[in-house]
């Protein structure tokens, strides 16, 4: 390993000498924005405010000095908040066992970073490719949902019983209208109100919507009577740094924590590749998985040290970062380091921040959440893909989330193995302009009666050899072809299964007094076949480059008799020469 691979910053530090000025704007604005969403991400988490000023301050930085995207900004996320909490509430409530509350989400947190670290040690970047937009969307709706849902108590002032599933929630309040606080149901509504319209019609100012729409509400808050009003506020904000603590490494919480761990990286990963790509196709930098998955897996397990929870990338703060002219990954350490000053100099500022408005401004996160153009493409475009959606969202909404993740992932794959299970294999015949069609698209074509012409379009591996030997049974029983002539362009790659299945096939064909010959096989799909010497039994002959070349070498081993009385003569060897 070399030097800049153990320190990746090293390759992007020499740029900064010239981009450092647009990386302190952008730096200074990702301070700014990240002050509303460090608290209410903390809430959402159930863990208290200042604990979202720790992971946002210190995740950034550690993220930007070992990640690859140059504008990716990591720290405390909506996806990462809730997974902590539905997690870490089967053993411990938040509202009663605060400390065991913080010392387990501190210790989950550390292992999903170790998870992380280890799969981009192991170079598995390709592996979050295998989580489906489908899961992604349907479980970032759900979340949304519950986030939204869960605020509800904030908003009309209502104490719902602790740890309520949605619908209990809904019954409760519906139950408990009367109770309402219409001053916190102000605070919120106008709060939200403000936040909305400020994205949505003040385009200069939009990226502060959260900002302003916090203050603002905060001075309502304080104009109706604060406290004295029932308006429940956030609370004292230690003003220090995050102390120095090694977690509670407790055996007992890390095995009942393991499974959860393992959701919480995967999610977190997809969630910051998936925005590091996102950017990347503006910015047109190169990113590298592996690397991105090693800066998020020690930005998760250095601010554990620190009394931090889980982070990963976030969308808006990246996207700010990106719009606001940062260059390089410098910018993301200005505004961790910014937030620190803000720590030490504004904490008791942020102690008046009132829940409801708060509450207002998550409800807004949560709508956010829901990608409603996507879901009208997966209804409109496939049912397997709305199948797997809906299943992840309901499952999001009623059983544990690691579960509802993990449902929707095997689902996703078992969709994908049954439909690469059935390549589909076409019979072809030549055209008027001597092309190779499919003969169930053209009734004109013609095919010649020694020689059948297929398309394999599809792997041949252990799941797809029974589709595939199938169909060649078919033919070998109801036809009286000896020879067969497979396009093979379209066979991505064959496993040991499809190679030692292909090779009895051939034996078959051969015994009949015919053979099977490939055209145009990949380079990748004979790794198998040269290796394990099957391209010997099948005979190297057999194989060829180009179809004429084929066609050409299979015409000698026809039958004269049938060439002779044959009225199709399809190919030009059947009219240049008379076999004898």
């Amino acid at each position: 390993m070399s030097f800049k691979q153990l320190f990746p910053f090293l390759t992007w530090l020499p740029l900064a000498k010239k981009s450092w000025k647009d990386d302190l704007i952008a730096g200074l604005t990702g301070t700014i924005i990240v002050i509303p969403q460090a608290v209410a991400f903390a809430l959402i988490a159930g863990m208290p405010p200042v604990y979202g000023f720790y992971i946002a301050m210190i995740a950034p930085i550690i993220a930007a000095l070992w990640g690859s995207s140059y504008h990716l900004i990591s720290g405390p996320t909506t996806t990462s908040s809730i997974v902590v909490f539905a997690i870490i509430t089967k053993y411990y409530h938040p509202e009663n066992e605060i400390d065991l509350y913080i010392s387990m989400t501190i210790v989950l947190s550390f292992m999903a970073g170790v998870i992380k670290l280890l799969m981009g040690l192991f170079k598995m970047g390709k592996l979050v490719d295998f989580v489906s937009n489908s899961v992604v969307i349907g479980f970032t709706a759900g979340a949304g949902i519950l986030i939204a849902f869960k605020q509800l108590k904030h908003v009309f002032g209502i104490n719902v019983p602790q740890g309520s599933k949605i619908y209990e929630v809904v019954n409760y309040i519906i139950l408990h209208i009367k109770e309402t606080n219409y001053y916190a149901l102000i605070v919120a509504l106008v709060t939200l109100l403000i936040a909305i319209i400020i994205k949505k019609f003040i385009k200069k100012i939009g990226r502060f919507n959260l900002l302003i729409a916090m203050v603002l509400g905060t001075l309502l808050a304080i104009y109706l009577g604060g406290e004295n009003s029932g308006i429940q506020t956030v609370g004292h904000i230690p003003s220090h740094l995050p102390p120095f603590k090694v977690p509670d490494f407790n055996f007992d919480w890390m095995q009942k924590l393991f499974p959860g761990a393992i959701v919480l990286a995967l999610l977190g990963l997809v969630e910051a590749v998936s925005i590091s790509r996102a950017v990347a196709l503006h910015s047109h930098q190169k990113l590298n998985n592996n690397q991105e998955f090693i800066g998020q897996g020690l930005s998760n397990i250095i601010p554990s040290f620190f009394s931090c929870y889980a982070s990963s990338g976030s969308f808006t703060r990246s996207g700010v970062n990106y719009q606001a002219g940062a260059k390089t990954p410098l910018s993301a350490i200005i505004a961790g380091l910014g937030l620190i000053l803000v720590l030490l100099f504004g904490a008791k500022y942020a102690s008046f921040l009132p829940k409801p408005a708060m509450g207002g401004i998550i409800l807004l996160v949560g709508y956010n959440l829901i990608d409603f153009k996507h879901i009208k493409l997966i209804y409109a475009s496939s049912k397997r893909e709305l199948f797997v959606f809906s299943l992840t969202l309901l499952g999001t909404l009623f059983l544990h989330l690691e579960q509802a993740v993990i449902l929707g992932i095997a689902v996703s794959l078992i969709f994908y193995l049954e439909r690469t299970s059935k390549p589909n294999v076409a019979e072809l015949g030549l055209n008027n302009e001597k092309k190779f069609v499919n003969i169930i698209r053209d009734s004109s074509v013609e095919e010649c009666p020694q020689i059948k012409v297929i398309r394999i379009d599809g792997s041949l591996y252990f799941g797809a050899v029974e589709e595939v030997s199938n169909f060649f049974m078919n033919m070998y029983e109801k036809n009286t072809y000896k020879h067969v002539l497979v396009l093979s362009n379209g066979i991505n790659f064959i496993d040991l299964a499809g190679a030692e299945w292909l090779t009895h096939e051939v034996d078959k064909w051969k015994e009949r007094g015919g053979g099977i010959y490939f055209v145009g096989l990949k380079i990748i799909s004979q790794d198998v076949l040269n290796n394990g010497g099957f391209s010997e039994r099948i005979g190297y002959e057999n194989f060829f480059k180009d179809k004429n070349t084929a066609i050409s070498t299979i015409y000698n081993k026809l039958e004269s008799n049938i060439c002779e009385n044959c009225s199709v003569k399809i190919f030009k060897e059947c009219k240049n020469e008379i076999k004898s």
